[in-house]
């Protein structure tokens, strides 16, 4: 009860709230499996046993690709040492991509050995219990292998679906999706079927991960509209027997500038793996596990978009009960309110997963302003120094006025276009610029960038100079340069044609008449304009720049303030 009374006394002392999202699957924050599992060579996740305990994937750490396992004696334990499964399973051919059936009997896998259809075949083992050896591989047969490359195997929860990526003639690219199925685990699978133009483009798309309802499909594509080399996008449908929907790019933090593959959900549905090839691994692609979020709009039970003490309400009304509009924690369905769900509600009602870049700014020593969501660290130049207590939010960075300021990517793909930038400031000089989107080249033609966040050089209002050209600047009334800490934002809404400014919490100005999308390229400045102009380079602190791939809503702009 002392427990439960000191967790209930935390949530009820914060009061935060996030609305909620429409995507189907948040994600924590991505973290590598460490040096017992990936090494100097390329690791990619494969299935997992029923219990949790055993994790499969492939490596060519030793002489070619192998199947190894790493195993854990508990769920809260680390992964043990990867250990490189023995004939007939790893051969001295190529032999990887492994994937597990949901009673972890049936190890489905792609191989060069001899007596195939092709290049690369589908092969099966399989076992009478969990503690006996692989049996001798089975080949999938001319019906499932072609003379083409057959590979990457994912078998469905009810094990009468299996998915695969394939280059053989009839599909969309050079690597299409397919699926082969049978009536029965006795009878033959039949003759695949290419999933179709909506999920399948010109481009690669390799790596399916069925959930065990069937009705979301995880893969790796190489198609337009990704944020690096591969990417994991999701498509949906509403039932098994419906069509796929349009797929959807899954986003940072799952997806990066550098190669992002390869997906294995966790048996009780809490645990994404997959591989990437982002800086801080041990090199090549490394095995990375994400925790899975239960979406805001099923979070959010009193049905008001706002995750909040509402929902915190409902939940202590079923607490230890039974009580499925509440059951918000993996594994979903247990309908039991309890701890679980405690910890999830909390986790959104502490942390906004929808942020595609922030930069928190709480640096010690170095030149580099890290991003803490996605790839887009910031590198300082001048000399700004770091404040480590003197932020409005822990640390914070002091620039000078007169050369400091910080270069950081650009977070955004072409397809973004609503999105919303919020920073905290202290300065004291009118006609600075916070931040600011540097000139940049499209087809070898200069385009300019333009203040985003400034101060107008007479009084110190905020202003932006977003889409200027031909709009004009947004001007507001709100003078921030007084020497005290102001949350400043812009919010710049596609759909509405309109751009914001806030202070504090507070909507300061807007204009509606902006039809333009924003320009997706460039760097982004702080502390300067795009052409550091004399005048220009930020006098104060900068600390906590947030942006938002949306146009947050007044609402929720209001309850961040709080």
């Amino acid at each position: 009860m002392k427990t439960t009374k000191m967790l209930l006394i935390l949530v009820l002392a914060l009061g935060l709230g996030v609305e909620a999202a429409k995507a189907d699957f948040i994600f924590g924050s991505p973290t590598n499996l460490g040096p017992t599992v990936n090494s100097s060579s390329h690791e990619a996740a494969g299935g997992i046993t029923p219990d949790g305990l055993t994790l499969f994937l492939d490596s060519n750490r030793t002489a070619g690709f192998d199947i190894w396992v790493t195993s854990r004696a508990t769920t809260d334990d680390d992964w043990g040492p990867a250990q490189k499964l023995a004939e007939p399973i790893s051969t001295n051919v190529w032999d990887g991509v492994p994937n597990l059936s949901a009673d972890g009997l049936s190890l489905y896998f792609c191989s060069e050995r001899p007596g195939g259809s092709g290049s690369i075949d589908i092969w099966v083992s399989t076992r009478a219990s969990l503690s006996d050896a692989w049996g001798e591989p089975v080949n999938l047969g001319p019906t499932v292998n072609s003379p083409n490359q057959d590979w990457t195997p994912e078998l469905s929860a009810d094990c009468l679906s299996l998915y695969f990526c394939s280059d053989r003639p009839g599909g969309s690219g050079d690597l299409d999706l397919w699926i082969t199925t049978r009536a029965s685990v006795s009878e033959p699978w039949g003759q695949p079927e290419n999933l179709g133009p909506t999920v399948n483009s010109s481009a690669w798309e390799l790596g399916p991960t069925i959930t065990p309802n069937g009705l979301v499909l995880f893969f790796t594509s190489t198609r337009a509209g990704g944020r690096g080399d591969r990417d994991i996008w999701m498509t949906k449908r509403a039932t098994t027997s419906g069509p796929w929907q349009e797929p959807v790019n899954l986003g940072s933090p799952i997806n990066t500038s550098a190669m992002d593959t390869g997906t294995v959900i966790s048996p009780d549905g809490s645990t994404l793996y997959f591989s990437s090839m982002r800086s801080g691994g041990f090199g090549g692609l490394d095995v990375y596990q994400v925790p899975i979020m239960r979406e805001p709009t099923s979070v959010d039970v009193s049905g008001d978009g706002i995750v909040n003490m509402a929902d915190f309400s409902k939940l202590a009304q079923y607490w230890f009960g039974n009580q499925s509009s509440v059951d918000v924690a993996p594994p979903i369905g247990d309908a039991i309110v309890d701890f679980k769900d405690l910890i999830v509600l909390a986790d959104y009602w502490l942390a906004d997963f929808r942020l595609i870049a922030h930069w928190k700014l709480d640096g010690a020593i170095g030149i580099i302003a890290h991003d803490s969501i996605g790839d887009n660290d910031g590198t300082l130049y001048g000399q700004p120094l770091w404040q480590p207590a003197a932020g409005k939010i822990d640390g914070a960075l002091q620039l000078d006025g007169i050369d400091d300021y910080a270069i950081a990517g650009f977070p955004f793909g072409p397809a973004d276009l609503s999105f919303s930038i919020f920073a905290w400031v202290k300065g004291s000089v009118p006609g600075q610029v916070i931040i600011s989107q540097m000139n940049y080249i499209v087809g070898g033609t200069a385009q300019p960038g333009c203040t985003w966040l400034g101060t107008d050089s007479s009084d110190g209002r905020l202003i932006t100079m977003l889409m200027d050209v031909p709009y004009g600047p947004l001007e507001s009334e709100a003078v921030i340069t007084d020497g005290q800490w102001h949350r400043v934002g812009l919010v710049y809404d596609f759909d509405a044609f309109c751009r914001r400014l806030y202070v504090d919490g507070a909507e300061v100005a807007r204009d509606e008449t902006v039809v333009a999308g924003l320009l997706s390229a460039g760097s982004l400045r702080f502390g300067a304009d795009k052409d550091l102009s004399a005048g220009s380079f930020f006098s104060g602190l900068i600390d906590d720049v947030r942006i938002y791939p949306l146009a947050l809503s007044a609402k929720e702009i209001e309850e961040m303030a709080r």
